[in-house]
């Protein structure tokens, strides 16, 4: 019987990074993390002075066949990861192909059916190994819920997890499961899907002897039994984990040195003249030896001239697919045949081509991921309640029952400015979740598992419920103790203006969050942002007093328009007196208001205008992740340049 699976082949694969320096006062905004080796390398060249193109990797030829591993070796800054990346479709080489069972690659398609686990584990601290899995089932797959149930439960049986399958998942700061068992999950999530190839980089780096034992052991079983083609790259494998690599690809300054199989490995090393120590493993050796391997090809090659008028009849029969040997005989004395296997049978690959659920339906799942997220986080939901709470008892304890006349008055209008710039500049606590969240955003679009639109809609809907609980408990002790309008309606309006006060600075760190970098930066913007819009209010200098070249940051200030319906909602259409003169009202509420410039009528006008400000934010926000998670490889091959 032949197999079936997904067989992949890269044919002189070229790809450059640019160092030579742009300075960009956007700098700390566009920025995009490079990995480990890429970053390495950069750094080793600018301290060099060295800038302009440097190859990452050159004529790179290697192919990788269902029911195994292929490993990818080598020392820091060979290129492995670059490699890996380039074979997942996340960055585009500079010159080369790639085929799929023989047929050229198409990226979109190939996402949908290979799995890219990264060196970083992005996983949600706050769920459990089941949740996580459950989740990124319900995302990628189109199944029943029994079923779905059944191929969470099955895979965590594969993945050794079942004693941790309610355990929290955890990361730096919040207590969960152990690296390696952290690792398997994010194997999980990338396999839930039935994916026929799956890509890792470094998946035991960080990890002891034992877990990185039992990592490769499990990819292992997954080659054999479900006829995955497993590619991996890895720094320094183990003598056990190297025997159970059925093929090695050796890289050394972005070329390469071996494209084989261990022992063919050893082979070449002993013709070579470089005889390998007792207990040390080929792979370690070769790695260490690796001037000496160049050395050597460089005599041979010299030696054998003729090889190279061999190159452009081989060339030609690999672009017409009857031999694909001819550029490994230049790179190896020892290499792994090129002929097609006949037992591979070149089928098509099925490639589903939307997404696994609607619009609606990914909102739904997103939004419950979300809810449980908000309400597991203490310093989210726990503190900040808390804290809402207690502020408005200690802001109505401070402002107990306010004089009812003008001195009275400007003692809550000072109260009113408070409260703005109090809840407008508390929220930057929910800055570091939303850059969690958008690191996991890309990786989970990037592979098709929903929409960003999804992802902006949901995010939107979920603080929702939790800010409203959060006005409340705010408003409710304030407003009766301090003694605002006590009419019951114009409490309502209260509760409502503080309820989008707070989505709005909800709004504006989600929207900064998608542009910004780090957490650092992110503070200082919106910190900045904020000052801003409370200076130009209208409290501090009235409209009047503005230049004119600065008149439009008060009619974008977010405190413009809540401070006004605040003054609005206390004072329109009260009755009762601020100032007395020989017995007869001089100064009412409405004075007030029309001494300021403002009127009932603009009431319903304020609130519009904040619910603009919101959908503004979060559209932007939307933008803004498009076209990070569209362009992300784009980003990374051009950041240099």
């Amino acid at each position: 019987m032949k197999k079936q699976g997904c067989e992949i082949q890269a044919i002189g694969i070229n790809y450059n990074i640019y160092t030579q320096k742009r300075e960009n006062p956007f700098k700390i905004f566009t920025r995009y993390k490079l990995n480990d080796h890429e970053d390495d390398e950069i750094s080793r060249l600018e301290q060099g002075g060295s800038h302009g193109v440097r190859q990452v990797l050159k004529e790179v030829d290697c192919r990788a066949k269902p029911w195994e591993i292929l490993a990818i070796v080598g020392p820091s800054g060979a290129g492995k990861s670059s490699l890996l990346e380039i074979l997942a479709g996340k960055l585009t080489p500079e010159s080369g192909s790639i085929f799929v069972n023989e047929n050229p690659i198409d990226k979109a398609g190939f996402k949908k059916i290979s799995g890219y686990v990264t060196q970083k584990d992005n996983l949600f601290p706050l769920l459990t190994v089941e949740e996580t899995l459950m989740f990124s089932a319900k995302l990628r797959l189109r199944l029943p819920g029994v079923q779905l149930r059944a191929r969470v439960k099955s895979l965590v049986q594969e993945l050794g997890l079942e004693h941790v399958a309610t355990a929290r998942v955890g990361d730096d700061r919040v207590r969960g499961i152990s690296g390696g068992e952290r690792r398997r999950v994010s194997i999980g999530v990338d396999v839930i899907h039935d994916p026929k190839v799956l890509i890792l980089d470094e998946p035991t780096s960080g990890l002891d002897s034992t877990s990185a034992l039992q990592i490769i052991d499990m990819l292992k079983i997954m080659a054999e039994t479900s006829g995955r083609t497993i590619i991996l790259s890895i720094h320094q494998p183990g003598f056990r984990i190297v025997k159970m690599f059925n093929s090695i690809l050796m890289l050394a300054n972005g070329s390469v040195l071996h494209h084989g199989t261990a022992d063919q490995l050893a082979v070449s090393l002993r013709t070579m003249g470089l005889q390998l120590p007792l207990h040390v493993n080929v792979v370690e050796f070769a790695i260490e030896s690796i001037e000496s391997i160049q050395e050597q090809r460089k005599i041979q090659q010299q030696a054998q001239p003729q090889m190279l008028s061999a190159v452009p009849q081989q060339k030609k029969g690999e672009d017409q697919g009857e031999s694909r040997s001819g550029k490994f005989t230049l790179q190896q004395l020892f290499q792994q045949s090129k002929v097609v296997d006949e037992e591979i049978i070149n089928i098509g690959i099925d490639v589903p081509r939307d997404f696994a659920n609607s619009r609606f339906k990914e909102t739904i799942i997103l939004t419950h991921r979300f809810s449980k997220n908000i309400f597991r986080t203490k310093e989210l939901f726990a503190c900040r309640t808390i804290q809402m709470l207690v502020s408005g008892f200690v802001l109505g304890s401070i402002f107990h029952k306010v004089k009812g006349n003008l001195e009275g008055t400007v003692e809550k209008v000072g109260l009113f400015a408070f409260i703005l710039t109090f809840l407008l500049s508390c929220t930057t606590e929910a800055l570091p979740i939303f850059l969690q969240e958008r690191e996991i955003l890309m990786k989970e679009t990037s592979c098709g598992s929903y929409r960003v639109s999804s992802y902006a809609i949901a995010n939107g809907l979920v603080y929702l419920p939790f800010l409203l609980i959060l006005a409340i408990l705010f408003s409710v002790p304030l407003y009766w103790i301090v003694g605002l309008n006590p009419n019951f309606m114009a409490f309502i309006h209260f509760i409502l203006l503080i309820w989008l006060i707070l989505y709005t600075a909800n709004s504006v760190v989600v929207c900064f969050s998608a542009l910004v970098p780090n957490f650092i930066v992110g503070n200082s913007v919106i910190s900045g942002v904020m000052g801003s819009f409370f200076l130009f209010s209208g409290y501090f200098i009235s409209k009047n007093g503005i230049p004119n070249y600065w008149i439009f940051m008060h009619y974008i200030s977010l405190f413009k328009y809540p401070f006004e319906e605040f003054l609005v909602n206390e004072f329109s259409d009260s009755e009762k007196c601020l100032q007395f003169i020989f017995g007869e009202c001089v100064v009412t509420g409405e004075d007030v208001l029309r001494e300021a410039g403002y009127e009932k009528k603009s009431s319903w006008r304020n609130l519009v205008i904040m619910v603009g400000f919101i959908l503004v934010y979060r559209f932007i926000s939307y933008v803004i992740l498009r076209i990070r998670c569209s362009q992300r490889s784009f980003k990374r091959s051009s950041r240099l340049r």
